[in-house]
């Protein structure tokens, strides 16, 4: 028998990813829809092959994706991160320019000591910890790939889209036609789309020639150029992903209910990347929200609506910079305000289809308050429906018992007085933050034995590492030496396969071993 229609193909639930990916790059939402149509146009004129075109599309929705593993790394070396991948587009990043725009970056935002620290790292570096932090970003959205069960050669593909015709770009050496097809229709559609929307098709033009033969294809920018008036989208152009998608084959397919229960998994993961303290959190509010649910004797409907909101609800922090979401000292005014728009973002980045602005609607309530003093709407009472009013007890209760980057994780004692305090104050409803305290009761243990045969240290150091601790912060937090650490965090690496921080962070996820009330990070 088959299993139960979500209402949501892969490609819709991607292409409303995408609109948060396109707020971390720092470009208007529909960015990397309207590369993809500029990328399959360029395609069909030199030979793409329609079954190549659901690779094409994938290639288009995942490749940025892994610019959140990365966040905090850019956020230390170049100041702002989605202002630095916004200025990008504007450079060549192979050789020598690419070089001057990195040096151009480095240290912005802190002191002149601290700026010359960061050009003299940079400098002596050659960019490595660049092309490690690159490196990490294709793994990552591989990792994506694999987990959303595409083909093998997209998640090759997204290996690969930091390559550059010429060589110079990352896997080093991977050049010409060793690039897929797929990724170099992308890498001219995807700057192409921004050079046209700020300068028009002359300026647009203009980029892809001066890129021609370093970046770029000598033969797509001939095409490209030759009809770029037609590749291009007009006024007249509609982006309905959800009419596009049912045009395309292969694209058209709607996710089972457990299938999309596993991407909005996936996906959530990854939005968590965007802050290291925030490791599993989202994972954490999608089950402490559904067990309260139950509690309530909710609809199972309404129950599983409630968990994928839990799953969604953060997606619009892809449009806060990591220096605000990991900031130590209070926010300011400003930084204030956007973060609390990253609600917003997430109910418009859930808007289409209908199944997914079911959930959206409902996400975007998470950081409401009874009282109308929370946001983005400032709604309050009888205008909260009670699965906002149990996501927003379950978002502020998961809050208060992870870690942040101005303070410890509370424990379950303090966690439970502060959300009591929260209803007294009239901010909480009172039947779902008891259905929250209840279900956070029974919360998850970890495993005495952990997968791929980490010991039980090796899980506590792993919950430690997930949440940005450096090896000296373990040590401490710990009470054993750096080397001991250090040796705990190899072995680790070795026997998960991981290479960065924030792929050891994906297996540490997999395996159910961040997001409980007991992951490591509060001890």
């Amino acid at each position: 028998m088959d299993e139960p229609d979500s209402g949501v193909t892969l490609a819709e639930l991607l292409a409303a990813f995408s609109l948060a990916t396109d707020l971390g790059l720092g470009q208007p939402m529909e960015h990397l829809l309207r590369s993809w149509q500029i990328a399959s146009r360029l395609g069909r004129r030199v030979g793409l092959p329609d079954s190549e075109q659901p690779a094409l599309f994938h290639t288009a929705m995942l490749s940025w994706v892994g610019c959140v593993a990365d966040g905090p790394e850019v956020t230390a070396s170049f100041g702002d991160d989605i202002a630095f991948r916004a200025d990008s587009y504007a450079a060549d990043l192979g050789g020598l320019s690419g070089m001057a725009f990195f040096l151009g970056r480095a240290g912005r935002g802190q002191p002149l000591p601290g700026r010359l620290r960061a050009v003299a790292t940079l400098a002596a570096t050659g960019g490595g910890r660049v092309m490690r932090g690159i490196q990490g970003h294709c793994l990552v959205t591989s990792t994506l790939s694999d987990q959303l069960g595409l083909p093998p050669e997209t998640s090759e593909a997204v290996r690969q889209f930091f390559a550059r015709w010429d060589g110079q770009g990352v896997p080093r050496g991977v050049r010409g036609e060793e690039i897929a097809l797929v990724v170099r229709l992308f890498h001219v559609a995807d700057v192409v789309e921004v050079h046209h929307r700020r300068r028009g098709v002359a300026g647009a033009v203009e980029v892809a020639q001066a890129r021609s033969g370093s970046q770029f294809e000598p033969a797509l920018v001939e095409a490209f150029c030759s009809a770029a008036v037609e590749l291009l989208p007009g006024p007249a152009d509609e982006y309905d992903a959800h009419e596009l998608f049912l045009r395309e084959p292969g694209l058209a397919h709607r996710l089972s209910d457990d299938g999309f229960d596993a991407a909005l998994v996936a996906l959530a993961d990854f939005t968590d990347l965007r802050c290291p303290t925030r490791a599993g959190h989202s994972r954490g509010v999608a089950d402490l929200s559904a067990g309260a649910a139950r509690l309530l004797r909710l609809p199972a409907v309404e129950v599983r609506t409630l968990y994928r909101a839990g799953l969604a609800h953060d997606v619009g922090l892809h449009g806060v910079p990591s220096a605000i979401l990991d900031k130590p000292t209070p926010l300011t005014a400003t930084e204030q305000e956007r973060l609390r728009a990253a609600s917003y973002f997430t109910e418009r980045v859930l808007a289409r289809p209908a199944a997914l602005a079911r959930l959206g609607a409902i996400a975007g309530l998470a950081h409401e308050r009874m009282d109308g003093s929370g946001y983005h709407r400032g709604v309050g009472g009888q205008a909260i429906p009670l699965p906002g009013r149990i996501l927003a007890a379950a978002c502020a209760f998961r809050e208060l018992v992870e870690p942040r980057s101005h303070r410890p994780a509370r424990t379950l004692k303090e966690a439970t007085g502060l959300i009591h305090g929260e209803v007294a104050a009239g901010r909480l409803d009172q039947a779902a933050a008891d259905a929250v305290l209840a279900a956070a009761g029974a919360g998850t243990r970890r495993r005495v034995v952990g997968p791929a045969g980490l010991t039980q240290r090796e899980i506590e150091v792993l919950g430690l590492i997930a949440h940005g601790l450096a090896t000296g912060d373990v040590a401490s937090r710990l009470g054993i030496s750096r080397k001991t650490a250090g040796t705990h965090i190899e072995r680790i690496y070795a026997k998960t396969g991981a290479s960065s921080r924030s792929t050891a962070t994906l297996f540490a996820l997999r395996h159910g071993l961040l997001g409980g009330l007991d992951d490591g990070a509060g001890s």
